[in-house]
């Protein structure tokens, strides 16, 4: 950048300038993987804002000074109202909610700028949930599996700890809650895990797309202050979004309640939410689920207090908006990704409130 110095001789009144120029800081290989703002400014973007920052988490976008090489951790967490409240939830920067048996939903909590002290409680794996963790090179935490996850799990297909082989060792017991309902890890017994297991730490997730400040600051879309889901015909599983105008966030409610943390009382805040409609199967009479994680298809994307009608496609296994066939981004900050079934449809189970 130039910068102009004047000086003025009264006398004479003669005006000389000058200019010096400041370089730029050499950029890594590595910073240029996870720095969000150059890879995502428009040409105009570039030349009007400055960088603050030496990286950018990769899945939330947001700035850090130090170099964020972690490997992402991919835990299954129960939803089940005898496990609410969970542990650990709020420090996610991407969840997927998916049904598993019957009405129920099941999260999988992807970790990486922020560790919480520990997860829980840890429920068993499925083989969608297995692809979802896959598509960011997770390190995948459960307690238990299907028959077809425990053949994923078997052959290699990802890096995993799972309860069942280290019940009462990494994985601890809640005696305030019942099994299957009390299976909790603290992130010092995964790193403990991979370490003996050892598995690679260091793999930094490749970047989801995030927008810039200014680009979030001209989102446009239909207002939508509330989203409700209706997973069953009882109460226990209508999930509720609510944007809070004041924190810019959407804070999510189960059954009315609010998502926040056991201990902490923390709640969940989110800047992206995302509904996708897929084709759901039930394949044995355990009401076991083949969901389509493939095909693309329409979604719901509410940022900023607005709701657009997009599509989603498969992206190297992560889902991801488009619209018109053009890529869309996030907001920078924590992501929740809702899977609803094509039959009913997002027309039967989702509905929006602007006041």
């Amino acid at each position: 950048m130039w910068k102009k110095v004047l000086y003025l001789a009264a006398a004479a009144a003669i005006s000389l300038s000058g200019c010096s120029s400041k370089s730029e800081p050499t950029t890594s290989k590595k910073t240029q993987t996870v720095d969000q703002n150059k890879e995502n400014q428009s040409d105009h973007g570039k030349s009007e804002e400055k960088e603050e920052y030496a990286y950018h988490f990769p899945l939330t976008g947001i700035g850090t000074n130090e170099e964020p090489g972690k490997r992402a951790v991919a835990v299954m967490i129960n939803n089940f109202p005898a496990a609410r409240p969970q542990s650990g939830l709020q420090k996610a920067d991407v969840t997927y909610e998916l049904l598993a048996e019957g009405d129920i939903t099941r999260f999988l909590s992807i970790f990486q700028s922020e560790l919480p002290e520990k997860v829980g409680p840890v429920r068993s794996a499925r083989d969608y949930f297995i692809e979802l963790a896959k598509g960011y090179d997770s390190l995948y935490i459960a307690h238990g599996y299907s028959p077809e996850a425990l053949k994923m799990l078997k052959s290699g297909y990802i890096d995993n700890i799972n309860g069942i082989q280290y019940d009462g060792t990494l994985f601890k017991r809640a005696s305030f809650r019942k099994a299957p309902h009390n299976s909790y890890i603290t992130f010092a017994n995964i790193e403990k895990g991979a370490d003996k297991l050892g598995y690679d730490m260091n793999q930094l997730p490749d970047p989801l797309p995030f927008m810039t400040g200014k680009e979030a600051d001209k989102l446009t879309g239909d207002p939508a202050k509330e989203v409700m889901i209706t997973y069953s015909h009882g109460n226990a599983f209508h999930v509720m979004y609510e944007y809070d105008k004041a924190k810019k966030k959407y804070m999510r409610y189960s059954d009315g309640e609010l998502t926040a943390d056991l201990d902490t009382k923390e709640p969940v805040q989110l800047d992206n939410i995302f509904i996708v409609e897929t084709d759901h199967k039930v394949v044995d009479n355990k009401g076991r689920r083949d969901i389509n994680l493939t095909s693309g298809g329409n979604a719901y994307l509410l940022q900023k207090g607005m709701v657009k009608k997009v599509q989603w496609q498969n992206v190297d296994g992560r889902i991801l908006p488009y619209e018109n066939g053009e890529p869309l981004k996030f907001v920078q900050g924590k992501t929740w990704i809702n899977f609803v079934p094509a039959s009913p449809g997002m027309d039967n189970m989702v509905s929006f409130k602007n006041e």
